[in-house]
């Protein structure tokens, strides 16, 4: 069937408003993603992201903001500003996981390094496999790998958890306890409502690896490309330097931009269940694909400038119904569930003000506070085991001196 690619902004928000154009960038991830959220169409999908959505409420992430993030964040850098120095790539995902793993409901019972490092490895073979179209290594081999990882997962870490909760919840509804004693988690949600929701253990396994891979994923990403950019920036425009420590909407502002110039996937895809018409008046017929050039449509000039294409955190507020980070989160009805959570939010309510920005925001904030400037020693390396323009290493330095500059 012929595939259609979209590169302006209107179009593109155009094709995810179409009802009867699905998801269809991770069917070549099947093994992690099958059945997931971001993969369910129509009548399934409402009735789950209903379900999900209260774990992203406003409350909820002021909660996590305020009461989660910092000690996470001062926990996970700690020993690494000690040591004065650090591995950007994997210290990224380390601390996004850290919260990706309490928000999907994975128990870490141990606490240990040991632990820690066995989750990660874990998780970043979820990322693999759920990628799996942009691996440039043998897919079936991935898949073999993948699945170990899975069943490594479940009896090690998912299994515990969802014993747990089933405990609460009993204790719950036989009163013993109250509802604010249960966690507040993508796990407990479900098992909640298990007996509405008819999800199979196979799907519930995937659906916690997916939130875990998700929630960790496009955090670490932006965090990385974030700094990296205003590395970059700040060697040109030096009087910001104390913008970063002290402006917490200027760094917010940063990974809005990063994110528009960088989405976690460089592409979205659709398939027509359908004939679909769009507004330029294409017609897609059934069976057919639509790619989402999110490189181009984030870059659309119309939209978003001349200097469209130029990553500035001073980038001026756009035209109503226009997000700063473009579409990198989608549009519709499969919006990135945790983009709030992820890159907070654009306006903020005057009880909750010094909240609100989002993981990502409070992490690059957290790295500049500690004088986070590149290592020259060791310059950073693109990642070639994807098509994916991922950073395999990134070596920066803590401390005082020229902090934020980069060389």
């Amino acid at each position: 069937m012929e595939t259609f690619t979209v590169t302006s902004y209107e179009d593109a928000r155009d094709v995810y408003r179409q009802k009867d154009l699905r998801q269809a960038l991770y069917d070549a991830g099947e093994i992690v993603m099958g059945g997931v959220l971001v993969n369910l169409h129509g009548d399934e999908h409402r009735a789950r992201r209903r379900l999900e959505n209260r774990l992203f409420r406003r409350e909820t992430l002021v909660r996590y903001e305020r009461d989660y993030f910092p000690g996470i964040i001062d926990d996970t850098l700690a020993p690494h500003v000690s040591h004065g120095s650090v591995e950007l790539v994997h210290l990224s995902h380390q601390l996004m996981m850290n919260l990706a793993a309490l928000n999907a409901g994975v128990d870490r019972p141990l606490g240990t390094p040991e632990e820690t490092n066995r989750l990660y490895s874990y998780m970043m073979k979820f990322i693999e496999g759920a990628t799996l179209a942009h691996t440039l290594r043998d897919p079936d081999a991935v898949k073999s790998e993948v699945r170990d990882s899975m069943g490594r997962f479940e009896a090690e870490f998912l299994a515990p958890s969802i014993a747990r909760r089933h405990e609460l919840i009993r204790g719950w509804r036989a009163g013993e306890i109250g509802e604010d004693a249960l966690p507040l988690d993508i796990l407990t949600v479900l098992l909640r409502n298990e007996d509405s929701l008819h999800i199979d253990q196979q799907t519930l396994v995937r659906e916690i690896a997916f939130f875990l891979l998700a929630g960790a994923h496009t955090s670490a990403t932006a965090f990385v490309r974030t700094i990296d950019n205003l590395f970059s920036w700040l060697a040109k425009h030096p009087e910001d330097a104390e913008l970063v420590r002290t402006n917490r909407e200027f760094v917010q502002h940063a990974v809005y931009e990063t994110i528009r110039l960088n989405p976690s996937s460089p592409t979205g895809m659709r398939r027509a269940l359908a004939d679909v018409v769009l507004r330029n008046g294409t017609v897609v017929p059934a069976g057919s694909s639509v790619v989402i050039d999110l490189m181009s449509v984030n870059r659309d000039k119309s939209v978003f400038g001349a200097d469209a294409a130029e990553f500035n955190p001073h980038r001026g507020e756009q035209a109503s119904g226009v997000s700063r980070w473009g579409l990198s989160f989608g549009s519709g009805m499969h919006a990135c569930i945790g983009q709030e959570l992820a890159a907070g939010l654009n306006e903020r309510s005057a009880d909750t003000a010094d909240y609100e920005y989002g993981l990502s925001t409070v992490a690059v904030q957290a790295m500049f506070d500690r004088g986070v400037r590149p290592d020259a020693t060791r310059p950073a390396a693109i990642d070639t085991a994807t098509s994916r323009p991922y950073w395999s290493s990134y070596h920066v330095l803590f401390g005082p001196s020229a902090a934020g500059m980069r060389g």
